[in-house]
């Protein structure tokens, strides 16, 4: 019998499991996201914020980021201008106004007081820090990218906020304390339990060599 299946040749479309697979159109499909708000100011102050969920890691040194805006968006504009930006983490205690930050314009309404948000002054750029959350990271535009239906902004972070609410005796961040959420399909969700730690999975073999 085992001979057998190692000769059965796989069919198009399944998988080794034997589940199949469908083929979908070319889509955005990479999920879950961080699901952030991002604060700005033009030239001559005035701010706002608005919600981004492509938003990544680019490298570590220098450090650098990205996040893709509609070119539609109030914010892209400001942005544009200025060349700078704020990154503010989110937590599930501030999903509402994550939320809203994203569906509604600054055109229309002032979004620090919709979503009763806290502007607090940067250290290194004139877009104002998310007092609420937890992490904000200031950046600075080094490149701009048109890309179709979103403009990417590659940005250095010049400078980092930390709350000092999650810091333990030794001065070390726990982002887990904060209950961070991430976005998918649409929704919101919290962040699960931890299932490991990055290299757990060779730390037992590297233990067993030092025997």
């Amino acid at each position: 019998m085992s001979d057998l299946r190692k000769k059965e040749k796989k069919r198009p479309g399944q998988n080794a499991q034997g589940m199949k697979k469908q083929e979908w159109k070319p889509g955005n499909m990479l999920y879950p996201l961080p699901a952030v708000m991002v604060s700005c100011a033009d030239r001559a102050g005035k701010t706002n914020i608005l919600t981004v969920a492509w938003a990544g890691t680019v490298c570590t040194n220098p450090p650098m980021l990205s996040i893709s805006v509609r070119p539609e968006r109030y914010s892209c504009g400001m942005i544009r201008e200025t060349g700078e930006f704020v990154v503010n983490l989110t937590t599930e205690e501030l999903a509402r106004a994550t939320d809203l930050c994203g569906v509604i314009s600054g055109r229309d309404a002032d979004k620090w007081e919709a979503a009763g948000l806290t502007p607090v002054p940067a250290r290194k750029v004139k877009a104002p820090l998310i007092g609420e959350c937890p992490v904000n990271l200031e950046c600075r535009v080094e490149q701009e990218l048109a890309l179709g239906s979103h403009i990417l902004f590659l940005a250095r972070v010049v400078s980092v906020s930390v709350d000092e609410a999650y810091l333990d005796e030794k001065g070390s961040l726990h982002l887990d304390w904060a209950k961070p959420i991430c976005y998918s399909h649409g929704r919101y969700f919290p962040l699960g339990k931890e299932i490991g730690k990055f290299g757990f999975s060779v730390a037992k073999k590297k233990a067993e060599r030092k025997r």
